[in-house]
């Protein structure tokens, strides 16, 4: 069962969005524009393991007692768990201001 719920929500829920598909013409910015891409998506990933541990329809109050053993463990702060978890759920990069973006 928890299988089948766990591919129902990630059919459901949309994957980051793509890069834009002029890249900028100075090497630089191109450069940080993928290192900053690149932590969006290991923050989706952090955030679906988040999903995980403390489903969508918990608050976010709720979702902190829950993972601040796992936030704990692996060496991040409650905040930017659940930051990465809001970003999952709506794949909109603002849910990551304040942490590493």
């Amino acid at each position: 069962m928890r299988a089948v719920v766990r591919q129902a929500v990630r059919d459901v829920r949309t994957a980051p969005p793509p890069p834009p598909a002029d890249p900028p013409a100075d090497p630089t910015v191109a450069a940080l524009r993928a290192v900053v891409d690149d932590l969006a998506a290991c923050s989706h990933q952090l955030g679906e393991l988040m999903l995980e541990v403390a489903p969508a329809y918990l608050s976010d109050t709720e979702a902190a007692d829950v993972l601040a053993l796992l936030c704990d463990e692996i060496g991040e702060m409650v905040e930017n768990g659940l930051a990465a978890r809001r970003y999952a759920l709506t794949c909109d990069r603002r849910a990551l201001a304040g942490t590493l973006l």
